[in-house]
């Protein structure tokens, strides 16, 4: 059985953008799992069933200890001579892709879910520019997870047309549709979780699940919402996430209206959001850049309306009026408009969430998300054979 490589930067993006992938592919292939963090790689490597081997990554430019990750990780592809390495996420990509090329690994797959560095400029910038090129050049193929995000990596001369591929519709994962269930939560359980968090029972609730850091547009988003309380008292705000203001922090005023506002609710990082999303009544999603967002197809599997930013991912998850509605990036009174009107005209939003939850099945099951990409894996085989 050939061996197949799977890298990423941390191993929460083996276990949350990747989840139940790789042991899928063990199936077919000797997979070994590559990340930091150690105890947490070797407890996933345990939960899913795959070899893992520990490289320490950070997600910060840090050119010594970068250096010192790829030759561990080219020493441990000289030794088990891997037929695939597929990489996700830019820090895992440079040190992959570079370290594959280098020990001749035969097929080197790089997965584009999004580019951080769109927000970023000057000095940085070209330097992020520099080394996103340098990963796709020695990628044998590169799939950006939505077709939108492949018009950017094109306009930017990141990479020649024949080296991208969209697998499916897109995505890095699909989504699986019997785990996101409105059905697995009755009305109790959710009573319940509404009295536990202290949200009103009749509250109509708006929901956003992820970082609570600027690019996701939460400044935006808190901002329209102390508008919207102010007219319409009986909205709630439920944020379920981890903040990093270390990292890309909230302005110090949305801060600290986060932490004041009786009418805005925060969780921390919780693993399973499903609870959360069966007791919100829509998504809002106003996010500056992504991939593509597994957020908004577990928010509409979950059959909950999203509201969208205009940006690549959430445009193509979201048809405008049919399972959410999509607004300009980065403005507030949009984010305010959409909350009004989804709040306002229930008939609408119950139209939008009817729809959204059969969308998702049709487009991006998880399964079948699985078997475009061992398709593509095979596929990949017999060129090589061949070559």
């Amino acid at each position: 059985m050939q061996k197949l490589v799977r890298i990423t930067t941390i191993p929460l993006s083996l276990e949350k953008l990747l989840e139940g992938q790789l042991s899928y592919m063990n199936d077919h292939y000797e997979v070994i799992a590559v990340s930091a963090e150690k105890n947490r790689l070797e407890n996933y490597g345990k939960n899913n069933k795959v070899r893992t081997f520990w490289v320490e990554m950070t997600r910060a430019i840090t050119p010594w200890k970068d250096l010192k990750s790829l030759w561990r990780f080219y020493n441990f592809l000289k030794r088990e001579k891997p037929f695939i390495i597929h990489s996700h996420t830019p820090k895992a990509g440079i040190i992959g892709m570079l370290a594959g090329k280098m020990a001749g690994v035969p097929v080197r797959l790089h997965t584009v879910a999004g580019l951080p560095l769109l927000e970023v400029k000057g000095t940085k910038r070209k330097l992020l520019d520099a080394v996103e090129k340098l990963t796709y050049r020695l990628a044998t193929r590169v799939y950006p997870n939505s077709f939108e995000l492949r018009k950017i990596v094109l306009q930017l001369k990141y990479a020649e047309e024949a080296k991208l591929r969209v697998l499916g519709e897109g995505s890095s994962n699909g989504i699986d549709t019997t785990y996101f269930q409105p059905s697995l939560f009755n009305k109790k359980d959710n009573i319940d979780l509404k009295s536990e968090l202290g949200i009103p029972e009749k509250d109509f609730i708006f929901i956003f699940v992820g970082r609570l850091v600027r690019e996701k547009g939460i400044n935006e988003l808190v901002r329209a919402f102390i508008k919207l309380q102010s007219d319409r008292p009986n909205s709630s705000l439920l944020l379920v996430g981890p903040f990093e203001q270390e990292l890309d922090p909230l302005d110090k005023e949305v801060f600290r209206i986060i932490e004041e506002n009786p009418k805005i609710y925060t969780t921390g990082y919780q693993q399973d959001v499903r609870p959360y999303f069966s007791i919100a009544d829509v998504l809002t999603f106003p996010s500056y850049r992504e991939g593509f967002p597994n957020v908004v197809m577990q928010a509409n599997a979950m059959n909950l309306p999203a509201i969208v930013t205009n940006i690549n991912g959430c445009n193509e998850i979201v048809e405008e009026g049919v399972n959410g509605v999509i607004i300009p990036v980065k403005n507030e009174s949009k984010i305010l408009q959409s909350m009004r009107r989804l709040m306002d005209d229930r008939e609408l939003c119950s139209i939008l969430a009817h729809n959204a939850r059969e969308l998702i099945q049709k487009k991006y099951e998880r399964t079948r998300f699985w078997n475009i990409l061992l398709k593509e894996y095979k596929e990949l085989e017999v060129l090589h054979k061949h070559d």
